[in-house]
């Protein structure tokens, strides 16, 4: 084992200055999600380079290569990454800042593909050592419904051969760079988006009670939904209802016809999520109707909560403690973002965690989905060792605790 550490610890190193090439050429070219047209490509000539076996456009822009080869009953190791970008505009001054305006890897998926690709770059090096196949996911469409994980399990990426764990990590700006962290169990929430449209009787806003004003009936909804969460929730089950968005289009004189406002839902429950539909629509509803106005609600389910098995978890933490050192490597607390992974989650055993990417010295300390969001690149080596070692080294470990 710790031949093979050393080894890909080399790799790693030896590949960094590639990992940067790859992430900056993917960070200044982002594609929105399934728009990932020429960032597939991309994906597709780095693996034409290693000589590594592709399949392209499983759900949609999705990339499949396949190192290594079935080897008695050792089951098939997979690796996932995201590829997709955010509607944001970017605001750092770097050489690789987004070429793309109003489009940018806001969310480190950039690094996460660069990552992949290293780490397959290194596997593939040491491929006969390999004693199973390790198949590679490149996935589209991660930041917008219904996900581009569902679609290419749809399209069955995790059969032939059949994946016995899934292995994936996001970037995490609150660990510093050369840190990695894991949690077994339930990890990321549910995720749907509310939409609401509050119709009423616009009009002039000096006469209003000739009106029915659906700014004012918007704002008693937002305020009754709170409920949701603070009276209504289960005390043991973690959940938000968030509001980002009230569109009232109207003037300083003018009252609008109607208002529209969007939000999200995230909980660990589906019991109590199904539940919290019912209580979000009953309240806007007769909130609505007691002002005189209506309120439509439409609720789109997303994306499940995100459940780390607690053996590929361990087995993967515990392979990253060799690979670091136990100070590197850290315990994470629940967290209410949500995921698309989670559907491998249902599908396989399956294990997401975190590297680290922040550095206070050089001001890298921005949080995901922000203007300002960018890494420390040192943790591009820390990530594709990691996982390279996570996928090259499970059955030995598996082996090694019976």
């Amino acid at each position: 084992m710790n031949d093979l550490k050393e080894r890909i610890k080399t790799l790693a190193r030896i590949y960094h200055s590639e990992a940067i090439a790859m992430r900056r050429h993917l960070h200044s070219f982002p594609e929105l999600s399934g728009a990932e047209e020429k960032t597939a490509a991309f994906i597709v000539e780095q693996l034409k380079k290693l000589d590594i076996e592709y399949t392209e456009g499983i759900g949609g822009y999705g990339v499949v290569g396949m190192i290594g080869k079935e080897s008695g009953n050792q089951g098939c190791i997979a690796l996932r990454a995201d590829m997709d970008a955010l509607p944001i505009l970017e605001k750092n001054d770097v050489s690789y800042k987004s070429r793309h305006a109003g489009v940018m890897h806001a969310c480190g998926h950039d690094a996460h593909t660069a990552v992949l690709i290293t780490a397959a770059h290194i596997l593939k090096d040491i491929e006969e050592e390999l004693d199973h196949p390790v198949k590679l996911i490149f996935q589209p469409s991660e930041e917008r419904f219904p996900g581009g994980a569902k679609q290419m399990i749809e399209a069955g990426v995790l059969k032939n051969p059949d994946v016995v764990a899934v292995i994936a990590q996001h970037v995490f700006p609150s660990l510093p760079a050369g840190k990695v962290g894991f949690r077994s169990g339930q990890y990321m929430a549910s995720t749907d988006e509310v939409y609401l449209t509050i119709k009423g009787k616009g009009g002039h806003a000096a006469t209003p009670s000739e009106n029915i004003d659906p700014v004012v009936t918007g704002a008693h909804i937002l305020v009754a939904l709170q409920q949701v969460v603070s009276r209504n929730a289960p005390h043991n089950i973690p959940t938000v209802l968030s509001f980002g968005r009230f569109i009232a289009d109207g003037e300083t004189n003018i009252i609008p016809h109607e208002v529209k406002v969007a939000g999200t839902l995230r909980t660990f429950n589906e019991v109590w999520r199904k539940e919290a539909h019912q209580r979000i629509t009953e309240i806007a509803q007769k909130t609505a109707e007691s002002m005189g106005a209506q309120c439509e609600v439409v609720i789109d389910k997303g994306y499940p909560f995100l459940v780390n098995d607690s053996s590929v978890t361990e087995k993967a933490a515990s392979l990253a403690r060799e690979f670091l050192g136990n100070d590197n490597v850290e315990e994470l607390d629940i967290r209410m973002t949500a995921e698309d992974f989670a559907y491998f989650s249902q599908s396989a055993p399956s294990c997401l965690y975190r590297f680290g990417i922040s550095n206070e010295k050089r001001g890298i300390v921005h949080n995901l989905h922000t203007p300002e969001f960018d890494i420390d690149e040192r943790s591009l080596e820390t990530a594709a060792g990691v996982m390279a070692y996570i996928a090259g080294a499970f059955h030995r470990e598996k082996q090694r605790s019976l």
